[in-house]
């Protein structure tokens, strides 16, 4: 994971998403969670960086 994508992660977890995946349906998820509680937005936003690669997430 790109350090600034993380320190954005922290900051603004829908734009992290979004950086590396696009709009698609995690930036979706992720704002939904954010809207809900900002804590499960960073906690969505560190997970689905750390465990999915941006090439793979877009062809799902």
């Amino acid at each position: 994971m790109d350090f600034i994508r993380l320190l954005l992660a922290f900051v603004l977890p829908p734009a992290s998403v979004y950086i590396q995946f696009g709009l698609n349906k995690y930036f979706w998820i992720n704002c939904l969670l954010t809207l809900l509680g900002f804590v499960p937005g960073v906690l969505h936003a560190i997970y689905i960086m750390s465990s999915r690669r941006p090439g793979l997430a877009r062809l799902s």
